[in-house]
């Protein structure tokens, strides 16, 4: 209200020091003087304004408007704190699922150095067992050369003795070893 005095007396004031004062040449109160009636004109057109309280609707709307633009304010910091913690909220997401793929990544490391273990182990072990049959088969042919060379070795003696024994032997004697050889057979197995 007091802005809308001293907006009303400024130019009161200006036109009560205007050039007809100055001049000096007449009456300034009269209805002939222009600066007179334009000075009651414009003295009525404030009093109407005033009458109408106009100050006041202009006070009331620019309220009006200050309210609109605090409001407007208010609602945007809302906004505004309402998309923060969303951001917030989708950053822990974000974390949440990273350290969950962190931890997948890990396991699945974990889990296929376990499996490249257990295949290098399973491998050895593979390994150990072919030589061990490799070994026994190497060990069971030598021992069946050997018995083939002691057969056959038995054979040519055999073969030998008896041809010796043919050429020396009469058959009485002949007679007499198989006997004996019997008997001795006879005595071990029994």
């Amino acid at each position: 209200m007091r802005n809308v005095i001293a907006l009303t007396l400024t130019p009161l004031a200006t036109l009560v020091a205007g050039p007809a004062l100055a001049a000096g040449g007449g009456k300034f109160l009269a209805l002939d003087n222009t600066d007179f009636v334009v000075l009651l004109a414009f003295l009525l057109f404030i009093g109407i304004l005033l009458a109408v309280k106009v100050p006041g609707l202009l006070n009331k709307q620019l309220d009006d408007r200050a309210e609109g633009i605090r409001k407007e304010l208010d609602e945007a910091r809302a906004l505004r704190e309402e998309a923060q913690t969303i951001l917030a909220s989708y950053e822990r997401k974000q974390r949440e699922v990273q350290e969950q793929a962190d931890r997948i990544v890990a396991s699945a490391r974990e889990d296929a150095t376990a499996a490249a273990e257990q295949a290098k182990a399973d491998l050895e072990t593979s390994i150990a067992r072919r030589l061990a049959t490799a070994t026994e088969q190497i060990a069971s042919a030598e021992a069946s050369a050997v018995k083939e060379v002691r057969d056959q070795a038995i054979e040519i003696a055999i073969a030998a003795a008896d041809e010796v024994i043919s050429k020396q032997l009469s058959a009485a004697e002949a007679n007499k070893l198989i006997d004996a050889a019997i008997a001795d057979v006879d005595a071990k197995l029994h």
